[in-house]
């Protein structure tokens, strides 16, 4: 079973995200959703997630801070940013950050899906 974390503050595009990737992934998944990245973080290590997709606009913490706390220490999670955002800044900032693997815009799309799960 794949284990899919998904953070971002807006209940709308999670449950969008969610349902996307439920119906295009063959492999049964599970999901834990965050509307906070601190509470995430705390809890990130005892999910062991193989997939996390991350807002990065939030209140409280934002998804760069949660990637500047987030210690992988025996996590294998693939990170993808899931962003509204296409600020030139923001993908150029994600690319200089090792552990995530791609910068993909809202909302979710099923080629990106596929390219992801494949």
């Amino acid at each position: 079973m794949l284990t899919i974390v998904l953070i971002d503050d807006d209940p709308i595009s999670t449950f969008v995200t969610e349902k996307l990737i439920a119906k295009n992934v063959s492999q049964p998944c599970q999901f834990f959703k965050y509307q906070s990245a601190k509470t995430a973080l705390k809890e990130i290590n005892k999910i062991n997630p193989n997939y996390l997709f991350l807002d990065l606009n939030m209140p409280e913490m934002t998804g760069w801070d949660f990637l500047d706390n987030f210690n992988p220490q025996n996590n294998e999670a693939q990170i993808y940013i899931l962003s509204s955002s296409v600020d030139e800044r923001d993908i150029n900032k994600a690319s200089k950050y090792q552990i995530v693997k791609d910068y993909l815009s809202k909302p979710l799309i099923k080629k990106y899906i596929q390219s992801i799960f494949n």
